[in-house]
C-alpha cells in the first residue's frame, strides 16, 4: 500500500466499496465486502473501509458489521411527515443523526387494509418494513401503528363557567382540553393559543396548559385568525427578524457591471389589478426569419434577486427556509421582505431596475430557434393588468391604452398565438378549471365570492412564462450546470387502474397497454365536455396524475408535455427560481450573485422546496376553508346547490356551487336506504331501492353545522329528487 501505484488506486476502491455498501439492504462483514468487490487485498480494504469510517462515510453495526453511512435497516421506526392531496403518504425515520439529508420513504398502499392507511395521519410513528427501491428512496410497508401521545396542540381558548377549555383548531382532534387557572398564563377568551398537553386522559377531559399566545404580530392587523392558524398549524415562518431587516436596509446598490442596458426597449408589466410586486416583464417584435418577417423575437425579464439574496446570507438562509411566498384570502406571507419584494426587485414603470432576461426567437408555428441570456438593465414602460390588455386584445380600450395597443400589445399577442401553435401540437393536459376568488372586507370578513376571469392575456403570460422557463432549462443543461428540474412523472399505475374503473361504466376508454400521453386523458375530456358527467372526469382525471416536484434529476413534465422544465420566472416568491437564476448566473459567467460553491448538492434543495410548496397549499386550503365557514356560519338551515365531488364509506363530499367551500353529508343522514361504497366505480348505491350517489352529480343540500375554527362543514341533503329520479329510472328498465 506504499507504492504510488496503489496509492492512485485508492479512490477507485472508495467507490467500489461505496457503491457495493449501496446495493446492500443490510450490513456486511469485512470479507463480504471482499467478496463484493472481487479484491484479496484485505489488508488495503480494511485500511480503506477504516478510512470511510473515520470521514463518516460508512458506519460499523454490530458483529463488526459495516453499513453505507445513513442505510436504514430492513426494519425500522418511522415518523408520517406528510399526506399529499391524494392520500399519499411519504415519512422519515423517527431518529436520524447524521448530517447529511434523511432519505426519503414512501409508505406502500396496503390493499388488504385499506381502512388502516387511512386513518394514518402526519406525525403518526409506524414500524415498517424498508425496500430500498433507489438511491436515498425507500418504499415501505407498515407493520403496525406504534402508540403515540400528542405533546402540543393549536387551538382557540375560551372561558366557560366550568373553567377554561382549549378548542383544537384542527378538524381531526374531536375533544378539548381542560385549561385550569394557573395553567392560563395571560390567555383571554378568544385567543389563538399554543398549549402543551399534561394529561392524556380516555375518559373525562383531557387537560393542557397554555404555552405560548399566537395572536397576530403587528404586521397583520386583522379580525379574523384564519390564516394565523394556518400559519401555526403548518409552522410556517411569518416575521423577519431584526437582523435580516437590517441587513436588507443595507443592501448594496445594483452594479451595472456585466448588464446589457435595455432600458430603450418598451418591456411592460401585466399583473392583477391589486398585485403589489412586479417580478416580469414581456416585450414582442416582429423578426424576419428565412428573409421572411415571420416570426417573432420575444424577451422575458425577471427582477434580478440573486444580486441582492447571496448564499451565506441570514436573508438567502430564511429564503430557504419558507421556499415559497404563501398566499391566504386576506394577506401575503413573502418569501422576501416587502423592501425587496414590493420595490428593489419590483419592476416598477419609469424606475431602472436589475434583471435576468432571456432573448427569444420563435418561428411562424412557435417553435424556438434560438435564445439568449443577459443580465441586464431595464425601465418597465408601463404597467398594465390583465383586463386592461384584454379589452385592448378585442379593441375595447380607453384612450391611455390604446396608445399602447398598436406598437406594444398587438405584437405580444400576435406573438402568443404563435406560440399556442406549438403548445397544441405538444397537446399538454387540458383540464379546464375555474379558480374561484375570495373577496375579503374591512372587517376581514367574506363579502363576496368570485370565479376569476379567465382572459386570453392570462394566457399570454402563461405561454411567454413557459417558454422562458424551457430555454432555462436547455441552457443550463447545454452548460452541464447543477440546477432545479421541474417535474411532473406519468400517472402511478394504480391511480390508471382506478380511473379506467370510474370510466368504464361511463363508455369512455383509457387504452391500457400502451405509452400514455396527455393527448389520451384530452380526448376524454372532449367527448365528455357537453355531458352531465364532465365534471366528475375532470375530477377524476385530475386525481390520477402525479404530483409536480422539483428535483435535481429530469424525468421531464408529463402535463405540459415538455421533455424539459424548470422555474425561472418568479424568484422573489420561489426559492426553486432563485437557485435557478444562479445557476445561470455562474454557468454565463454574468458577474456576482452565482453559486459560490460549484458542486452545489441540488437534491435536498429540491426535497425542500417540493415540501414547502406542498407545506403553503395545505395552509392556503385550510385559511380558505375557515373563511367560507365563517360565511355559512349565520346561514344555518339554508339551502345551497352544489356537486358531489368526492365518495367514501363515511358519507359525500360536497362542493358548494359559487362558494367553492367543501362539505360533508355523513352516510348516517342517508336514513332512507342503507348505502354500499363501490370504491372501484366510485359510488354510493341504495340496497333497497338502488338510488346512486356517485361524483358530479348535482344535489341540493342544507347547511347544518359550520365551524370556522376548524374549517368544517356539515351538510344534510335537502330532497330526495335526484334519487327519486333514479329510483324511477330503474323501474322503468325493469318494466321492459
Amino acid at each position: 500500500m506504499n507504492s504510488k501505484e496503489d496509492v492512485q488506486s485508492l479512490p477507485i476502491l472508495e467507490k467500489e466499496i461505496l457503491n457495493f455498501l449501496g446495493r446492500q439492504k443490510a450490513s456486511v462483514t469485512l470479507r463480504k465486502i471482499l467478496t463484493g468487490i472481487k479484491s484479496r487485498d484485505r489488508i488495503g480494504v480494511k485500511a480503506i473501509v477504516r478510512q470511510l469510517e473515520n470521514k463518516g462515510s460508512i458506519e460499523r453495526s454490530h458483529g463488526k458489521k459495516y453499513i453505507l453511512c445513513g442505510k436504514l435497516p430492513p426494519v425500522s421506526v418511522i415518523e408520517i411527515i406528510e399526506i399529499d392531496e391524494f392520500g399519499d403518504l411519504t415519512a422519515k425515520p423517527s431518529s436520524w443523526k447524521h448530517q447529511i439529508p434523511h432519505p426519503k420513504i414512501i409508505l406502500n398502499f396496503n390493499k388488504k387494509r385499506k381502512s388502516f392507511n387511512s386513518i394514518l395521519k402526519q406525525g403518526d410513528t409506524v414500524l415498517a418494513r424498508l425496500n430500498l427501491v433507489s438511491e436515498n428512496t425507500y418504499q415501505a410497508t407498515v407493520i403496525k401503528k406504534l402508540e403515540q401521545s400528542r405533546k402540543s396542540v393549536v387551538g382557540i381558548y375560551e372561558e366557560t363557567n366550568n373553567g377554561g377549555l382549549l378548542k383544537p383548531t384542527d378538524k381531526k382532534i374531536r375533544h378539548e382540553y381542560a385549561v385550569t387557572n394557573d395553567g392560563q398564563n395571560g390567555a383571554k377568551s378568544g385567543d389563538l393559543v399554543l398549549g402543551e398537553i399534561t394529561s392524556q386522559n380516555k375518559f373525562g377531559k383531557s387537560t393542557a396548559l397554555i404555552s405560548k399566545i399566537l395572536n397576530f404580530d403587528k404586521a397583520f392587523q386583522n379580525q379574523q385568525p384564519f390564516s394565523n392558524i394556518a400559519l401555526h398549524e403548518n409552522e410556517i415562518p411569518f416575521t423577519f427578524t431584526d437582523t435580516i431587516l437590517e441587513q436588507v436596509n443595507n443592501l448594496e446598490k445594483f452594479s451595472n457591471e456585466q448588464r446589457e442596458d435595455i432600458r430603450n426597449i418598451p418591456l411592460i408589466t401585466i399583473d392583477d389589478a391589486d398585485a403589489k410586486d412586479f417580478d416580469d416583464a414581456v416585450f414582442a417584435e416582429p423578426w424576419e426569419h428565412n428573409g421572411d418577417a415571420d416570426g417573432w423575437h420575444i424577451i422575458v425579464a425577471i427582477a434580478d434577486v440573486a444580486w441582492y439574496v447571496r448564499e451565506g446570507m441570514e436573508l438567502d438562509q430564511e429564503a430557504f427556509d419558507r421556499g415559497n411566498s404563501v398566499y391566504f384570502p386576506d394577506m401575503v406571507v413573502p418569501m422576501l421582505p416587502e423592501t425587496l419584494s414590493n420595490d428593489l426587485c419590483s419592476l416598477k414603470p419609469n424606475e431602472d431596475r436589475p434583471c435576468l432576461a432571456v432573448h427569444m426567437w420563435i418561428d411562424v408555428d412557435g417553435n424556438m430557434v434560438k435564445f439568449k441570456f443577459i443580465r441586464g438593465l431595464m425601465r418597465s414602460f408601463a404597467r398594465l393588468n390583465y383586463q386592461q390588455v384584454q379589452m385592448a386584445i378585442e379593441g375595447e380600450a380607453d384612450i391611455e391604452i390604446s396608445r399602447l395597443s398598436k406598437d406594444i400589445i398587438t405584437p405580444l399577442f400576435l406573438a402568443y398565438k404563435a406560440l399556442c401553435k406549438a403548445r397544441d401540437a405538444r397537446n399538454p393536459l387540458d383540464l379546464d378549471l375555474p379558480e374561484k376568488r375570495i373577496i375579503i372586507d374591512n372587517n376581514g370578513k367574506i363579502s363576496d365570492v368570485i370565479q376569476r376571469p379567465r382572459y386570453d392575456s392570462h394566457k399570454l403570460i402563461e405561454e411567454f412564462m413557459i417558454t422562458a422557463n424551457v430555454a432555462a432549462a436547455i441552457e443550463l443543461e447545454k452548460k452541464s450546470k447543477s440546477f432545479l428540474y421541474r417535474v411532473h412523472a406519468e400517472p402511478p399505475s394504480k391511480n390508471l387502474e382506478s380511473l379506467r374503473s370510474f370510466l368504464k361504466p361511463l363508455g369512455y376508454n383509457l387504452s391500457k397497454g400502451q405509452v400514455l400521453t396527455p393527448l389520451n386523458f384530452n380526448q376524454i375530456l372532449k367527448k365528455s365536455k357537453n355531458s352531465d358527467v364532465y365534471e366528475a372526469v375532470t375530477q377524476m382525471i385530475l386525481r390520477s396524475q402525479s404530483q409536480a416536484v422539483y428535483a435535481d434529476e429530469n424525468i421531464g413534465h408529463f402535463g405540459l408535455s415538455l421533455r424539459r422544465y424548470c422555474h425561472f420566472t418568479s424568484p422573489i416568491r420561489r426559492y426553486s427560481d432563485l437557485i435557478v437564476h444562479r445557476a445561470l448566473i455562474s454557468a454565463n459567467s454574468l458577474g456576482e450573485g452565482g453559486f459560490l460553491n460549484k458542486d452545489i448538492d441540488i437534491a435536498p434543495i429540491a426535497e425542500h422546496t417540493s415540501i414547502t410548496e406542498r407545506r403553503a397549499s395545505k395552509a392556503e386550503r385550510q385559511s380558505t376553508d375557515r373563511f367560507a365557514a365563517a360565511y355559512l356560519s349565520d346561514k344555518i338551515g339554508e339551502k345551497f346547490k352544489g356537486r358531489v365531488n368526492g365518495v367514501a364509506k363515511f358519507g359525500l363530499f360536497i362542493s358548494l356551487d359559487r362558494i367553492g367551500a367543501d362539505g360533508l353529508i355523513p352516510i348516517r343522514s342517508l336514513t332512507d336506504d342503507f348505502y354500499k361504497f363501490n370504491e372501484r366505480r366510485m359510488l354510493l348505491k341504495g340496497s333497497k331501492n338502488g338510488a346512486i350517489f356517485s361524483l358530479g352529480m348535482c344535489v341540493e343540500v342544507v347547511i347544518k353545522e359550520s365551524n370556522p375554527v376548524s374549517g368544517s362543514l356539515l351538510l344534510e341533503l335537502a330532497d330526495t329528487h335526484q334519487r327519486s329520479k333514479l329510483r324511477g329510472q330503474k323501474q322503468k328498465k325493469r318494466g321492459k
